[in-house]
């Protein structure tokens, strides 16, 4: 990494002896008269210390540790004056200044503090490229897709990440809820902050209380020591709670709570405790069916869908799954085999027409399975396993009655989003009838 420093100082003659100084200590160092030439200098460049005169022609060098910060939030300001005060030194501190030393008395002490707050600069910087690497990677211009319904939910997904809106994500096994969650998290102002999900489906009712809430010491056998629960990690940030639908009646009620006052009490314990975090939840279920059968409470519910994205199924996009299984080839051939371009239209047609159940992960599967198989250059269908060279979409050709009818009640119900009681009343028959005709055709 080159080690860069800026001086900024209206008088040339104290900036011309800093930089030769500070360059034989091997650090590429840069110039400017004024606080405005300074900080174009640190939109252009990769700046790890700046040492800045105090009093300068534009602004005051106390109050340009702050825009110098807004700009990188990495680099380090060491503040020179030639008339310092207590209270300037206080100031240049509070605003994130490294250091505030006074100009001629003080010469000696600039070179073991440019290296010191180099040190810092050189950590930060990492880090910030880091948070930068992951943002980037739960960017919304990642999710793949140029169809309408996916656009739709990006859409409704980036307006919503700017708030602390509870957001509920709706939709089939595999179609990227949490990917979305994920999205939703980089890109609002809680992004700097964890990003905690569980998945409720994998935990018993008290195991998952025990990891959502934490518990004290000698709260049940075993507990020997306090735990910090997931919701405690997830202050300041966001709480991802997958498969939703899964959760106990009783612990809704304290999850509730959560989200009605931001307290929450540990297992164990007799006193609240205050939380700030973003609630997230997913769910392949209706909770409108769970609501009716009692296994889901209504005022949860309501609480969780202030804003609710369907993420549609593979099988409602086909038009994304030639780039889908494009992006997953590149991505899987450049890990076991790099001699793989190209998919053969035979197998995208296969592809194209077989009923995604697993939906994106379950592609995505396929095409790494594809990838370890073939021994050419070209995936083919002959790469499928058994079962994937069906066309099971149709249930049978397109003369046949029980075809057409197995396409109908799939796209009804892919407009109602699942409810089994609209479809029904849609479609002028029995829910009792529309059951079996699921079971029938395996929907």
């Amino acid at each position: 990494m080159q080690k860069s420093v800026l001086i900024i100082d209206d008088e040339a003659k104290l900036r011309g002896l800093l930089s030769r100084i500070i360059e034989m200590e091997g650090y590429r160092v840069l110039q400017a008269g004024t606080a405005r030439e300074g900080l174009k200098l640190l939109d252009a460049e990769i700046i790890h210390v700046v040492l800045s005169d105090v009093k300068l022609p534009d602004i005051n060098g106390v109050e340009l540790v702050k825009h110098v910060k807004e700009k990188s939030p990495y680099a380090e300001v060491i503040c020179l004056t030639a008339y310092g005060t207590i209270q300037d030194g206080v100031t240049a501190i509070k605003n994130g200044a490294f250091d505030y030393i006074i100009k001629g008395d003080d010469n000696e002490k600039i070179l073991p503090l440019v290296s010191k707050a180099f040190e810092k600069a050189s950590l930060q910087y990492k880090l910030y490229e880091l948070e930068n690497k992951i943002i980037n990677q739960h960017s919304f211009d990642g999710i793949l897709g140029s169809s309408a319904q996916i656009k739709d939910a990006i859409n409704l997904a980036r307006k919503v990440s700017a708030t602390d809106t509870t957001v509920l994500l709706l939709g089939e096994t595999g179609t990227g809820k949490e990917v979305f969650a994920q999205c939703i998290h980089y890109n609002s102002n809680r992004k700097s902050k964890s990003f905690v999900a569980v998945n409720c489906s994998a935990f018993s009712s008290e195991l998952l209380e025990s990891e959502l809430f934490g518990y004290r010491a000698g709260a049940f056998t075993g507990a020997q020591k306090d735990k910090k629960g997931l919701v405690e990690e997830a202050d300041g940030g966001t709480l991802f709670l997958d498969e939703i639908g899964e959760m106990s009646i009783d612990l809704q009620a304290k999850l509730l709570r959560v989200l009605e006052s931001g307290e929450f009490i540990k297992i164990g314990d007799t006193k609240t405790q205050k939380i700030n975090a973003r609630i997230l939840a997913a769910t392949n279920r209706n909770l409108q069916d769970e609501i009716e059968k009692g296994r889901f409470r209504q005022d949860l519910f309501y609480r969780l869908s202030v804003f609710t994205i369907y993420l549609p199924s593979l099988n409602e996009r086909t038009e994304d799954i030639k780039p889908l299984a494009g992006h997953y080839l590149k991505l899987y051939a450049a890990k076991t085999n790099p001699r793989i371009k190209n998919i053969d239209a035979g197998l995208l047609k296969k592809l194209e027409s077989y009923n995604w159940k697993g939906n994106v992960r379950e592609l995505k599967n396929l095409i790494e399975r594809a990838v370890i198989l073939c021994d050419g250059d070209t995936l083919t269908a002959n790469l499928l396993p058994t079962g994937y060279d069906a066309q099971p979409e149709s249930g049978g050709t397109v003369f046949e009655l029980s075809a057409v009818e197995k396409n109908h009640i799939r796209k009804i119900l892919q407009y109602t989003k699942g409810n089994k009681t609209e479809a029904a009343r849609l479609m002028n028959i029995g829910l009792t009838t529309l059951y079996r005709k699921i079971e029938e055709y395996q929907l």
